[in-house]
This record gives structure tokens, C-alpha cells and sequence, in this order.
């Protein structure tokens, strides 16, 4: 999964847009102005921190090693997801449509 296969897939939920309010490096998607997803740019692995709920994200960090506490966020309600491969590229579009969710309240 490349940065822009991500992008694309985070940009083509309703309402999403795309800022820097961090200055350049984290790209921030955001919903009803909040914050679902955070791509860290330039690193290899993509980092992508979603929104989760508390007890799906304990799950997902037990269940896999490339699913981290949030960088820099909330650690109950935010993983960061480094896609090396082990989760699927349909479970990532789950978890990116989850977080939308969360803060649409959809």
C-alpha cells in the first residue's frame, strides 16, 4: 500500500479534506473538522494513525505487531498502523472507514 493508494481512499470519503495544521510532514484528514486519519509522510513503512474504538484497539495491538499505540495521540482511542503487509488492504479500508465513522457519527 502506497502513500497515494491511501490518500485517495481517505479523501474519497464525503467531506474529508486534507491539512498540515502541524506544519509539513503529517498530513491530517479530517471529517466534520476532526481528525480520523494522520498519514507520517516520507517514512517507509507508511504510518497511518486511525481512530479506533478503546476495545477494538487493544484487540488489534494484541492481534498484530504492526498495530502501535497512536504516535503522538490519545493512546486509548488511536492506533497507528504500520503497513508492512501483515493487515490486508481491505482490513485497512475497514479500519479507515471505522475511524470516519467515529467521528461522523455515521
Amino acid at each position: 500500500m502506497d502513500h497515494k493508494t491511501v490518500e485517495d481512499y481517505i479523501l474519497g470519503m464525503p467531506g474529508a479534506v486534507r491539512e498540515y495544521p502541524f506544519g509539513e510532514g503529517v498530513a491530517v484528514y479530517k471529517a466534520d473538522d476532526k481528525m480520523f486519519a494522520l498519514i507520517s509522510e516520507g517514512k517507509e513503512p507508511l504510518r497511518l494513525s486511525l481512530k479506533c474504538d478503546p476495545g477494538l484497539a487493544v484487540k488489534l495491538r494484541e492481534e498484530y505487531e504492526s498495530v502501535v499505540e497512536g504516535d503522538h495521540l490519545n493512546k486509548k482511542h488511536w492506533n497507528t498502523i504500520i503497513l508492512t503487509g501483515q493487515l490486508e488492504w481491505d482490513q485497512v479500508q475497514d479500519l479507515i472507514r471505522h475511524s470516519y465513522l467515529l467521528v461522523t457519527g455515521g
